[in-house]
């Protein structure tokens, strides 16, 4: 087995050494030594995208963020998706991974960055949204954190506490989708998205990479029903 080698390295808000590294042509993300992330596990990046842009009626210029870079996997599934007049906002908290996707891993993914479609935000994901303002996305894909309970940086607890919830839901148009990545299971989750108003709550299991014998990821994703969709859900009843 070849070595690894350790590319790059940078700190995170709270101090925790973030690092980049390669082994036999696959790359990995670390938090103090703790793999976050690795090329060769894509799976569940890709199922992200694939709930979040699971519309019931396709919106024209649609407008997407993507909370987390990571190696570009999600970002390269959603320019498969939508067309040629969507607007996709990466929102990426340490400027550091953006520069490793555009010069360390530019074959990888990186290239994607240059698309005309693409804008990149450096700064909290959070504030992203409060930067949007009501209904001004189609759909959100939030990959920052393991999940709910186990949160990468202490501030992204308001992307899951219940006014964070509440912003996120309104920052969505009608018919607009949010996706969450989770490591595990996350009980009590589906039932705090639909305390803040989302209907259509699913939870799918994910696997890592297409050779695991089990799921180990979970995606938790909510919809903003449009009003004609909550008033047929209601007939049915």
């Amino acid at each position: 087995m070849k070595p690894v080698n350790n590319l790059a390295e940078t700190l995170a808000p709270d101090g925790a050494r973030f690092s980049l590294h390669e082994q036999n042509g696959e790359y990995s993300l670390k938090l103090d030594g703790t793999q976050l992330m690795s090329s060769g596990w894509t799976e569940s990046e890709l199922l992200l995208a694939d709930e979040a842009c699971r519309f019931r009626e396709k919106p024209k210029s649609p407008r997407l963020l993507i909370g987390g870079l990571g190696f570009g996997y999600t970002l390269k599934r959603v320019l498969e998706l939508v067309g040629a007049d969507a607007e996709v906002v990466v929102a990426e908290l340490l400027p550091e991974v953006v520069t490793w996707n555009r010069e360390l891993l530019r074959d990888l993914n990186g290239k994607l960055l240059d698309d005309r479609r693409v804008k990149v935000f450096t700064g909290d994901v959070f504030d992203c949204i409060l930067q949007g303002g009501p209904q001004y996305f189609n759909a959100m894909m939030l990959d920052v954190d393991n999940g709910p309970t186990s949160l990468v940086q202490p501030g992204n607890g308001r992307l899951y506490d219940p006014k964070g919830l509440a912003t996120i839901y309104s920052s969505l148009r009608p018919g607009g989708r949010v996706s969450y990545w989770a490591a595990d299971l996350e009980v009590a989750f589906p039932r705090q998205l639909r305390r803040a108003g989302f209907g259509e709550v699913e939870e799918l299991e994910a696997r890592a990479h297409p050779r695991a014998k089990r799921a180990q990821h979970r995606i938790y994703t909510g919809e903003r029903l449009a009003a004609k969709a909550k008033s047929k859900k209601g007939r049915r009843r």
